[in-house]
């Protein structure tokens, strides 16, 4: 598989600056956005692999953030990754209570889920994509 391009939103720069630490390491190409209106913008130019995405955040939150990806038709299908404390590690895991079809990681999580979820949202959007060609 070649080198995948994630794009990391959240609005705490630590957190932000450890998880792009963490998931360069492992060989993801990482970019970042601290804002929903940055995240956008890099949704829509870099066009990711994946999304990792915090719900709270000022101005605008990461659900509105994902209603305005599903709303565009080059960023609707790229995979997102819910990262909050909004919700309890048990609440995580209950996958797609947020947004139907979006995985919920709660924080403080544990990168080894957060990568094996990542790994199994990317093949499953590669493979919808062959299948629809």
């Amino acid at each position: 598989m070649d080198k995948k391009k994630i794009l990391i939103v959240d609005d705490e720069k630590d957190a932000l600056f450890i998880l792009e630490k963490e998931l360069a390491s492992r060989g993801y190409s990482v970019i970042s956005a601290d804002n929903g209106s940055d995240a956008l913008k890099l949704a829509k130019s870099q066009y990711p692999d994946i999304i990792i995405l915090d719900i709270w955040m000022p101005e605008m939150d990461g659900t509105e953030v994902a209603a305005k990806l599903q709303e565009d038709p080059k960023t609707k299908n790229i995979p997102v990754i819910y990262l909050s404390y909004l919700f309890q590690k048990i609440e995580g895991e209950a996958q797609g209570r947020v947004v139907p079809g979006k995985v919920l990681i709660a924080k403080p999580y544990d990168i080894e889920e957060l990568v094996a979820q990542m790994v199994k949202l990317i093949l499953s959007h590669l493979s919808e994509v062959q299948s629809s060609n």
